[in-house]
């Protein structure tokens, strides 16, 4: 939104103290688009691409194919304004069908204060869910494909609903923490004003983050007081970034706070579960190969991940893609969609293994991850 030191509003929670104002506040300002000239160069696109929308007060943005074309859709989450969806046209222009598609307003018809924002297939039908973080009292938005380009809100069914209720989400991922073969969701938390709890006995400034284990069947459970090394702890979390520091084939947690450390998080698994990661490189497309969609096929059962930047909230996560296999030693195949439109498929893969995938010139293993 546009706000400058000389056009300062003054907000307070209990009539004397300076606090933060809410967005409706200020006026909104656009979000942008530049693209990529391919010499070192960008070009600002945003407002012949249909992104132009000074209503926006964003915070994060997520990539995603929706309606699952083989074009890249952007998911924007705004505060206090609609969420907006940017459907690929495919000539260079978006249309946002958020309303449509059911992801603009909360099942009450009310925008929320969307903060972070992530997509995966938590539920494994091979179409992406959505997550967007929300202010205290709204709870986390978790979003289910129904039909062709709809949604549904299932953070109320799912249990997401109720237990973030009176956290302040940002930053947030998707992951399978457990590597049990469903994405589960990680979410920082923290509020924006050191005084809440004057005000709301029940909110504090400083929050526990959140780790949302899938139990399949379409539940979750908040699991953070259980998994040690201190993650449930209080704090007034930001950004959340997921990916394998310490390469042993499973996902670790980077966790910032305002004003405060940054938390690092090393899973260990006390189980016997094994991964797979992928980890590709374009030729024809993209070098960092963003935009590729991973599936993985076994025994009847498949997963699906896709190459992504940005999500979450002022964050990035590791770009190679990893599988939880539970306790499976192989998998039967996997099929590479990359973008530009060459299809790649390789068969009886190992776990235990980070496979390096090169467009067009075939895949090799590491040893181990």
């Amino acid at each position: 939104m546009r706000w400058s030191p000389q056009h300062d509003v003054f907000c307070s929670l209990d009539g004397s103290h300076k606090s933060y104002c809410t967005p409706e506040a200020y006026r909104g300002d656009t979000c942008w688009l530049f693209h990529n000239r391919g010499n070192g160069t960008f070009e600002d696109v945003t407002a012949t691409s249909g992104i132009f929308d000074s209503s926006s007060k964003s915070l994060g943005v997520a990539m995603l194919d929706y309606d699952q074309d083989g074009w890249p859709d952007l998911l924007v989450a705004n505060d206090t304004q609609p969420n907006k969806l940017y459907r690929n046209l495919k000539n260079g222009k978006f249309k946002d069908v958020a309303v449509e598609a059911g992801l603009a307003f909360s099942t009450e018809g009310k925008a929320r204060a969307g903060m972070g924002v992530d997509t995966g297939d938590f539920d494994g039908s091979g179409k992406p869910g959505v997550a967007i973080t929300n202010f205290d009292n709204e709870m986390i938005g978790l979003y289910r494909a129904s039909a062709p380009g709809v949604f549904d809100d299932v953070s109320i069914p799912s249990g997401i609903g109720a237990a973030s209720r009176n956290s302040l989400g940002f930053g947030c991922s998707f992951l399978d923490a457990d590597l049990d073969g469903f994405l589960d969701l990680a979410v920082a938390n923290g509020h924006i004003d050191e005084t809440v709890r004057n005000i709301r006995g029940n909110v504090g400034y400083a929050q526990p983050p959140q780790l949302f284990l899938n139990q399949g069947g379409g539940k979750f459970r908040d699991m953070a007081d259980q998994v040690g090394g201190g993650f449930e702890t209080p704090k007034v979390g930001r950004g959340l970034a997921c990916g394998d520091f310490d390469r042993d084939g499973d996902s670790d947690i980077l966790l910032t706070t305002n004003n405060g450390p940054a938390y690092l998080y090393r899973n260990d698994q006390e189980g016997h579960s094994r991964s797979i990661r992928f980890h590709l490189r374009g030729t024809k497309s993209n070098r960092e190969a963003i935009g590729s969609l991973v599936r993985i096929f076994y025994q009847g059962q498949s997963q699906s991940r896709m190459v992504r930047g940005g999500s979450s909230y002022l964050s990035q996560s590791e770009l190679p893609v990893t599988f939880g296999l539970g306790l499976r030693d192989k998998i039967d195949r996997v099929v590479i969609d990359w973008p530009s439109g060459r299809s790649e498929e390789y068969k009886d893969l190992r776990a235990e293994r980070t496979y390096n995938c090169l467009e067009t010139n075939g895949i090799d293993v590491q040893s181990g991850f």
